[in-house]
C-alpha cells in the first residue's frame, strides 16, 4: 500500500487534482479537508503519513492548521501547497515545522518526487 495522504485545500477543483494525481502514482488518499479546522480533525482522526496542506484557505489558514498537527505530532510530515509569489509565507511554514512545499499550478513529476522523497 502506499503512503497515506490527507489532501487540505478549499478549492474542490485542486483536491480532486492533487488526488487523481497521488492515486495515479501509488498513493492512498485516506481524506480530504476545506480547510485548516476540518484538516486537525482529520489528521487526529485519520493518521495519514504525509498532509498537503493549502497555506491560504478561510477561517484557519495552512500555517495554523500546520502549528496545530505539529503540536499534536511532532513527526507529521506536512507538505505546504502554495501559489506563485507566496515565499514569505513559505519560509514562515518551513520554520513552523513544513517538510516541503509544492507550488501550484502543479507539476506531476515535481509533486510526485517531493512526497515520494518524504
Amino acid at each position: 500500500m502506499g503512503k497515506s495522504v490527507l489532501i487540505v485545500d478549499d478549492a474542490m477543483f485542486m483536491r480532486l487534482t492533487l488526488k487523481l494525481m497521488l492515486e495515479k502514482n501509488g498513493f492512498q488518499v485516506v481524506g480530504e479537508a476545506e480547510n485548516g479546522a476540518v484538516a486537525v480533525a482529520k489528521y487526529k482522526e485519520l493518521k495519514p503519513d504525509i498532509v498537503t496542506m493549502d497555506i491560504t484557505m478561510p477561517e484557519v489558514d495552512g500555517i495554523m492548521a500546520l502549528r496545530q498537527i505539529r503540536a499534536m505530532d511532532d513527526k507529521a510530515k506536512v507538505v505546504m501547497v502554495s501559489a506563485m509569489g507566496q515565499e514569505v509565507m513559505i519560509r514562515e511554514a518551513v520554520m513552523a515545522g513544513a517538510k516541503s512545499f509544492i507550488v501550484k499550478p502543479f507539476k506531476e513529476e515535481g509533486v510526485i518526487k517531493t512526497l515520494s522523497n518524504l
